[in-house]
């Protein structure tokens, strides 16, 4: 094995009762995308037995897979477009958001011997999914076939506390859920807090919070939350690769393709076994590696299997010595913090974009 990632699933734990309690109400776990690319079905069962009254993803394959593996608390499921099998999510018991009314009357007609549970998702200002326009046309009529279980939207600018907006939309939601008390439906499930609200927007919480990336042991947002360590949260993801190869190159050596940089000084250089193919961002720079207690940053570009990384003409590695490319910065290591800042994007992206050719280990980090 060249590379892993290790999951530690205490980790899980500590955040979900962290961050429930941090919420005082219920709170549904998002394991959207192979739970952030931390395994679904381990971290959906670790986090159920953490408190997580709920579990969250984006499409119904993922919500079927979690059927299948014998969990069987609630599932929301919000990426469903018409068309989807329906059928199976009544048959299954999974709870999906309807965010038009194609979608709704698609439900309703598969809703026979069992009602389909739905979720009203609404607009209040992300532009992104929800009804809008549709919403002064829906009616008691459209929702007379499905058991309405909740309605809920999702905050733009939850990681800016301060913002106007996120008034605005809490406004917006708190209008929309009147219009359906209006309609006759008085007893739904209100939900609108992320992790960033969760954490820092308490008026926001309602009758359930929808926590992923804080789940995972990761900021929000850095720069205006704080780090992990900061709000309480452990990340969970360790990712460790060994070294294919160390080799001895002499100052003014280019390194990579296009020749992008060069050696400064005679130095150790070390072939890290991941690559672009495995999720390692191809923009990355100004990150690396830790090994043997101390940072090797990148040198190069990025290629589909490998990296290199300057080790420094002091140091002692050897080929086949595993490193550490992030973790959780116990022993100054990188952190997918800064890999997210060195490849111009997040966090988020660091940890879901490890790619399948990386197994998911489940243990305490090593180092």
């Amino acid at each position: 094995m060249r590379a892993e990632a290790i999951v530690d699933l205490s980790a899980i734990k500590h955040n979900v009762e962290l961050l429930k309690k941090a919420a005082g109400t219920k709170l549904l776990a998002v394991v959207k995308a192979d739970a952030y690319g931390h395994g679904l079905i381990p971290v959906a069962q670790t986090a159920i037995s953490a408190g997580a009254d709920y579990l969250g993803v984006a499409l119904l394959e993922e919500a079927i897979a979690l059927r299948e593996a014998g969990i069987d608390a609630p599932i929301l499921a919000w990426l469903v477009q018409p068309g989807s099998d329906f059928k199976k999510a009544i048959e299954l018991d999974i709870e999906v958001a309807v965010a038009s009314l194609a979608a709704l009357k698609e439900i309703s007609d598969a809703s026979n011997s069992k009602k389909a549970k739905v979720h009203l998702e609404v607009d209040t200002g992300m532009s992104r999914g929800g009804f809008l326009g549709e919403w002064e046309e829906l009616g008691a009529e459209h929702l007379a076939h499905v058991e309405i279980v909740g309605i809920f939207s999702h905050f733009a600018r939850a990681d800016e506390p301060g913002e106007k907006q996120n008034d605005d939309q809490l406004a917006r939601f708190n209008t929309m859920v009147a219009r359906v008390h209006e309609l006759g439906f008085s007893n739904v499930m209100r939900h609108l807090s992320n992790s960033a609200a969760t954490l820092k927007n308490h008026a926001a919480a309602f009758d359930m919070v929808r926590t992923g990336i804080a789940m995972y042991g990761l900021s929000p947002d850095v720069k205006t939350l704080g780090n992990s360590q900061s709000l309480g949260l452990r990340p969970a993801m360790q990712l460790r690769a060994a070294l294919y190869l160390v080799k001895d190159v002499p100052a003014n050596t280019p390194v990579g393709y296009g020749a992008t940089e060069s050696t400064s000084a005679d130095t150790k250089l070390g072939v890290v076994a991941m690559g672009y193919a495995d999720g390692i961002p191809r923009v990355a720079h100004d990150a690396g590696v830790w090994c043997a207690g101390k940072k090797a940053p990148i040198i190069g570009r990025v290629s589909m299997d490998q990296f290199v990384v300057d080790l420094g003409a002091a140091s002692k590695a050897k080929s086949g010595d595993w490193v550490v490319v992030f973790g959780n910065s116990s022993h100054g290591e990188y952190t997918a913090d800064d890999w997210g800042a060195a490849s111009h994007s997040i966090n988020y992206e660091i940890v879901t974009r490890i790619g399948p050719r990386v197994p998911r280990i489940y243990s305490a980090h090593v180092y």
